[in-house]
């Protein structure tokens, strides 16, 4: 029951921790407030500011949470494609896939293919991550019933030129999926994606955090009710076989002293019958 507990508040403690992220050392592309159909990619940086991959599929469904939105699907890091969303580094989606959305073939950036360039990897394997804020997709859903589209925002361009200058390439192979993802080493970073979305994740942080800590009180206070049942029970065991000791110790000491004083009679009334035939 103590180690159950312990786990409990390793498993709650490594949640919140992983929920506290420094917000100095991550880049959001295409920019703060500036996702396509609500899709957008977040990096890590490293001591030299520019983006690593840190991510592996649990994390990088965390780290959406943290922002107070989810992790994306494959459909809708698909429209935010058709919306003009073009990267060079491949993230994390809902589906556990890795995936690097393509405009423009180029030979260092998603195995020079266009459309949703896909990656069946291992679970563990760190990656960047595409999130999802369904508020900014609603918003930008309705710009675009009344915006022409010479005015929506394309980025395939600032993609294309920022891949140009990755120092990093993948192997490329005919088949697919075992090329190393390139590495995009321009882009600013944008700490926040909103303040509405890291109050929710403070929220959810508390709130998982309150019912951690409410279950680990209601299994320690079990655990002493437990023991102390227990404890009472043994004393109550104890105390009956110590009564039933005194009650057949004494038993046998009444028995004892009966024989003895038996005998003691038979002894007398033998004596006494020794003297009468002897007289």
């Amino acid at each position: 029951m103590i180690w159950l507990c312990f786990t409990l508040v390793l498993s709650f403690t490594s949640v919140i921790s992983d929920q506290n992220i420094d917000s100095s050392h991550i880049r959001v592309f295409p920019g703060k407030d500036q996702s396509v159909a609500g899709v957008f990619q977040v990096s890590d940086l490293n001591y030299l500011n520019q983006p690593q991959y840190s991510y592996n599929a649990s994390d990088a469904r965390s780290l959406c949470l943290s922002f107070g939105v989810n992790i994306a699907s494959k459909a809708q890091v698909q429209k935010a494609l058709t919306r003009g969303l073009e990267t060079c580094r491949y993230g994390w989606i809902d589906e556990h896939l890795a995936v690097v959305p393509r405009v423009k073939a180029i030979p260092n950036c998603g195995q020079n293919k266009t459309g949703l360039v896909t990656w069946r990897v291992n679970v563990t394997k760190k990656l960047d991550v595409f999130c999802f804020n369904e508020s900014e997709a609603t918003t930008q859903l309705k710009d675009a019933t009344t915006d022409s589209p010479s005015d929506r925002t394309d980025f395939s361009g600032q993609t294309q030129s920022s891949s140009r200058a990755a120092s990093l390439s993948p192997t490329s192979h005919s088949t697919s999926s075992s090329s190393t993802p390139t590495i995009d080493y321009r882009a600013e970073p944008a700490p926040f994606v909103g303040g509405s979305q890291s109050s929710t994740g403070a929220k959810a942080i508390l709130i998982t955090s309150t019912c951690g800590l409410f279950l680990i009180a209601i299994i320690i206070f079990a655990f002493i009710k437990l023991r102390r049942s227990r404890a009472v029970s043994t004393d109550i065991k104890q105390a009956e076989e110590y009564i039933q000791t005194v009650e057949w110790t004494s038993e046998e000491k009444t028995e004892k002293t009966e024989e003895a004083a038996q005998e003691d009679e038979r002894m007398e009334d033998e004596r006494i019958e020794v003297e009468e035939n002897a007289s």
